[in-house]
């Protein structure tokens, strides 16, 4: 009976360092980490955010700088807002920075990339981001490679 026993306390321990590996897999995947510490909110205005999800990273440069809080349709624009937050560590983004909705790899997830303007003054808690880029939908670039493609257009 003894070595049916160890056999269920080994195979015990594997399916929960299984479950342990499964959680730290999902928590990393899914972007559930959050920032410690100040940060400010700042919002931008997309005709198209495709798939982009509250918690998606906001970069600069490939380095993430904040995330996305709130995604929301706005009736008085007609248009998708989207709540960034942003770390206190950047706090020298230019006012007149450009926001484009990217995706990390062929058909990864999507990210917001903020590109550097020249501006003298900076973003701050409130302000928004009035250069943007929406997502490219696949499905949209497929269906006019299909209308258009292979005409020549004479």
């Amino acid at each position: 009976m003894r070595p049916i026993r160890t056999l269920e306390v080994i195979t015990g321990l594997f399916v929960l360092l299984g479950v342990a590996a499964l959680f730290y897999l999902a928590t990393q995947t899914t972007n559930y980490r959050t920032y410690g510490g100040q940060s400010y909110e700042v919002k931008a205005f997309f005709n198209n955010v495709g798939g982009l999800h509250v918690g998606a990273p906001v970069r600069m440069g490939g380095v993430t700088v904040g995330r996305v809080t709130v995604i929301r349709y706005s009736m008085k624009r007609y248009q998708a807002e989207v709540d960034l937050l942003i770390s206190d560590h950047y706090d020298k983004i230019p006012a007149d920075s450009t926001a484009a909705i990217l995706t990390q790899g062929v058909l990864g997830e999507q990210y917001i990339g903020v590109s550097p303007g020249g501006a003298p003054t900076f973003l701050h808690n409130g302000s928004t981001i009035h250069f943007t880029q929406s997502a490219i939908i696949l499905e949209n670039l497929l269906g006019q490679l299909l209308t258009h493609g292979g005409h020549s257009g004479k």
